[in-house]
């Protein structure tokens, strides 16, 4: 029993062989029971997600959380699903429908794709493509078209500058992620994930730190959280892009929004935490499966933190941000990292010296970034100018007393 998951996925084949089915098509129907799995599994973790944040948002801002419906408030999530069914489904006029309503299944579609290639345990992996980094930067874009097609099909001029605001934050912002990516795929020499975590000896957020932080700093950006949370600032643009969605399908965008966070944790546990390996995980496979969720809620935890933590920013603010500081950061790190690669690799350095030169480039790309902005940012002293002295007027007589 050291491996319950390929044990009913072989019962499950044996069955269907047995039942006169070919290969084929029990390739195919193992196929798509894998993927309702996964999806039924992705779907009701948003639902412990939406629990878990609001009481972790209770402890950090001192409040008490969801503590009515249930014990310690666990079904408050599932009174949120009951009411937002119940409301009523509007359509504006104007609007084309079929761009409007396709918009909200293509939110959570993206996120769903994701999984498909994310290496769960040692035997438990969707699909192991050899180009997983390209996939997953591919299918993450169908969640930017989704926003583009709500705003715009919407017939709403608020939804129209929601989406535009939109564009701005999300494309400018996938340029240092996709950057950022590029350092897990330079030390394991492949874009397929499951070569990735096998490769991760030691994990890959101790060769580059900065590029675990600058990665989690820009998907933030990608899923809307603060101090990000731009795309649909309620107090601004009245809630953005999906102002005209109601009932589910306004649902369905939080629904997308939450498992890309979970989606996050899950990329940066496999991209810099070693995935699914830890102590025993490759005998016992069910372990690997434990060791990867905790690392993913552990990234969770980060943005989750954050946002409840740092106000959000202006427009303006967060743009600077990316074109003058984190693109060009995270260009310097690549050139670094693959040249001390190409140099570590032709003297034919060991294990341990390679990681140790990776890390220390690592923080003195710090330490210079954080002596930059010292001297940038620094207040010019105020020009003190001599004291002049005041003439005093006269004193005059306050007397009320009449004169002799």
């Amino acid at each position: 029993m050291s491996d319950p998951i390929n044990l009913i996925a072989n019962w499950l084949q044996g069955l269907l062989l047995g039942l006169g089915l070919s290969v084929g098509l029990t390739k195919i129907i193992l196929s798509f029971v894998g993927a309702v799995v996964v999806a039924t599994i992705g779907m009701l973790t948003v639902i412990f997600l939406i629990w878990l944040e609001r009481k972790i948002a209770g402890r950090i801002q001192d409040r008490l959380g969801p503590n009515r419906a249930g014990p310690y408030g666990l079904l408050q999530p599932f009174a949120d699903v009951i009411k937002i069914l119940t409301k009523e489904y509007t359509t504006p006029d104007g609007a084309d429908v079929v761009v409007y309503n396709i918009a909200p299944i293509m939110a959570v579609a993206s996120v769903l794709l994701i999984w498909a290639v994310i290496p769960f345990a040692s035997t438990v992996v969707g699909t192991n493509l050899n180009v997983g980094v390209l996939y997953i930067m591919a299918v993450g874009a169908f969640g930017l078209l989704s926003i583009l097609m709500a705003g715009l099909s919407s017939n709403n001029k608020f939804a129209l500058l929601g989406a535009f605001r939109s564009v701005a934050q999300l494309i400018s912002y996938e340029i240092p992620m996709v950057v950022s990516l590029l350092m897990p795929v330079i030390f394991a020499r492949s874009m397929g994930l499951v070569d990735i975590v096998e490769a991760q000896m030691p994990w890959f957020i101790i060769l580059s730190p900065l590029a675990a932080l600058i990665f989690i700093i820009a998907s933030m950006a990608e899923v809307n959280r603060a101090p990000f949370d731009l795309m649909e600032a309620e107090s601004e643009i009245v809630a953005g892009f999906h102002i005209e969605y109601s009932g589910m399908k306004f649902g369905m965008f939080y629904v997308g929004e939450f498992l890309h966070v979970f989606t996050v944790g899950a990329l940066v546990a496999t991209l810099f935490l070693g995935g699914w390996r830890g102590p025993w995980a490759e005998q016992y496979p069910i372990l690997g499966l434990i060791y990867f969720y905790i690392k993913t809620f552990v990234g969770y935890f980060i943005v989750a933190w954050v946002r409840l933590t740092v106000p959000r920013i202006r427009i303006d603010q967060m743009l600077d941000f990316n074109w003058k500081f984190l693109t060009p950061l995270s260009l310097v790190l690549l050139i670094i990292t693959a040249v001390l690669d190409r140099v570590l690799v032709l003297v034919n350095s060991e294990r341990w010296v390679y990681s140790l030169v990776m890390f220390l480039a690592n923080i003195l790309i710090i330490w210079a970034t954080v002596e930059v902005l010292k001297k940038t940012t620094s207040k010019p002293k105020r020009k003190e100018f001599p004291m002049r002295p005041v003439a005093m007027a006269p004193e005059t007589s306050t007397s009320t007393e009449p004169s002799s």
